[in-house]
């Protein structure tokens, strides 16, 4: 089995008028999320929420030069990154399909890199 990363992207704005109610549905879903990944036979190794990207700092490595730390996310966007699962799946096929799943407005799905002795990019 395979793993891939999936990166949860929404408008942040939702986080400005978010209730106790609509928080706790946005968990019921994800959970339901977790169950239909395990019933498809995949499982979720990690994953979290994140805070708004205005929480972010970036570190720029420049060579020749002292790395540059700034705050706030690295490009400005509409939505931001807020959270994540690792997911292992059967293949890219099924991975994109449980994606189709997911409570969330954008999902990027990316393979991730075995870094292992012998391995590397294809």
């Amino acid at each position: 089995m395979a793993q891939y990363m999936f990166l949860l992207f929404d408008s942040e704005e939702w986080y400005d008028n978010v209730t106790a109610e609509d928080w706790q549905q946005a968990m019921k879903l994800h959970g339901a999320f977790a169950e239909a990944v395990e019933k498809a036979g995949a499982r979720i190794l990690g994953g979290e929420a994140l805070e708004r990207s205005s929480t972010a700092s970036t570190v720029k490595n420049r060579e020749g030069a002292e790395p540059l730390v700034t705050d706030g996310p690295f490009i400005e966007t509409k939505e931001g990154l807020g959270g994540f699962y690792l997911i292992e799946a059967r293949d890219l096929d099924q991975a994109l399909e449980l994606a189709k799943l997911c409570p969330s407005a954008n999902v990027e799905v990316r393979p991730v890199m075995p870094t292992s002795e012998g391995s590397g990019p294809a």
